[in-house]
C-alpha cells in the first residue's frame, strides 16, 4: 500500500492519499481545494490514478478540492446520503465497500459532529474525520451535532475496532499524526478511561467553542463539492 498523510497548516486538516501498487489506483479522503497542485504533483510522481474522493463529512472549516479533482482528473466524489452535498458521484450508506485496486475501504456511518459524518475503515488503520480526534472529538453544536450520538459512534462504531487499529483523525492542534484504538480507549480526554455517555454529553455541552471562522464559505461550497463560485 502506498500512503501518503498530508497536512493543511491554515485549518490543521489532515488530508490522506492511499494508493493501490499493483494497479496504481488512488483514493483521496478529505482533499482541501487550495492544495490541488500537491496533489497532482504527488499523484504524478508516485504515477498513481486518482479513483475516488472521499469526505468524511461536509466540512466548515475548509473547502473540499473534491470537484476540481473530478474535472481534471475524473474522480469520483463519495459522501454519505445524509451528508448534505446531492452534488457526489456517489452517496454512501453505513457498510459499503469501496475497492481500488487491492484496497478494501468500509464506510462507518459515525454521526454526531454532523449527521452526515462517517469513518472509513481499512485492514489496519481508520480515518475518522472530526468524529474522533487524537485525545478529543469534533465538536457537536452545529450541523445537527449531537453529543449523544457521537458518544454512541465513537464507542460502538470505532472502539470495537481491533486495539492495535491506527487511528487517523481529519485534524490534529497539537502536532500529533497518529494514534490508535487501544490509546484513545484509555486515555481521549473527552471519552477515554470509562468515561460515561453522561459525562461526555456534559463535557460537550460546556466547552462554549467560537463560531467556525470559514464555515459560512465552506458550507454552502462544499455543498457543492467545492465548485460554488464566491460572489462579491
Amino acid at each position: 500500500m502506498i500512503f501518503r498523510q498530508l497536512y493543511e497548516p491554515e485549518t490543521s486538516t489532515y488530508s490522506y492519499l492511499v494508493g493501490c501498487e499493483r494497479s496504481r489506483r488512488a483514493i483521496l479522503i478529505d482533499p482541501v481545494a487550495s492544495e490541488i497542485e500537491q496533489y497532482l504533483a504527488l499523484l504524478q510522481s508516485l504515477n498513481l490514478r486518482l479513483i475516488y474522493t472521499l469526505e468524511t463529512h461536509v466540512h466548515a472549516d475548509h473547502i473540499t478540492g473534491a470537484g476540481v479533482l473530478r474535472e481534471k482528473l475524473g474522480s469520483k466524489s463519495v459522501v454519505h446520503r445524509d451528508a448534505g452535498a446531492m452534488c457526489a458521484d456517489l452517496l454512501v450508506t453505513e457498510g459499503v465497500t469501496l475497492q481500488v485496486g487491492d484496497l478494501d475501504i468500509e464506510v462507518r456511518h459515525t454521526p454526531g459532529h454532523t449527521s452526515g459524518c462517517v469513518s472509513y475503515v481499512m485492514t489496519d488503520r481508520v480515518f475518522t474525520g472530526d468524529a474522533l480526534l487524537i485525545g478529543g472529538s469534533g465538536r457537536t453544536d452545529f450541523q445537527q451535532g449531537d453529543a449523544g450520538k457521537l458518544y454512541d459512534s465513537i464507542t460502538t462504531r470505532l472502539f470495537t475496532l481491533p486495539a492495535d487499529t491506527l487511528v487517523y483523525p481529519g485534524h490534529d492542534y497539537q502536532g500529533n499524526t497518529v494514534s490508535t484504538i487501544k490509546q484513545e480507549i484509555a486515555k481521549n480526554a473527552r471519552l477515554g478511561g470509562g468515561r460515561t455517555r453522561e459525562e461526555f454529553i456534559a463535557i460537550m455541552r460546556d466547552l462554549k467553542l467560537a463560531y467556525p471562522k470559514f464555515i459560512d464559505k465552506a458550507l454552502p461550497a462544499n455543498q457543492s463539492c467545492g465548485l460554488v463560485v464566491e460572489r462579491d
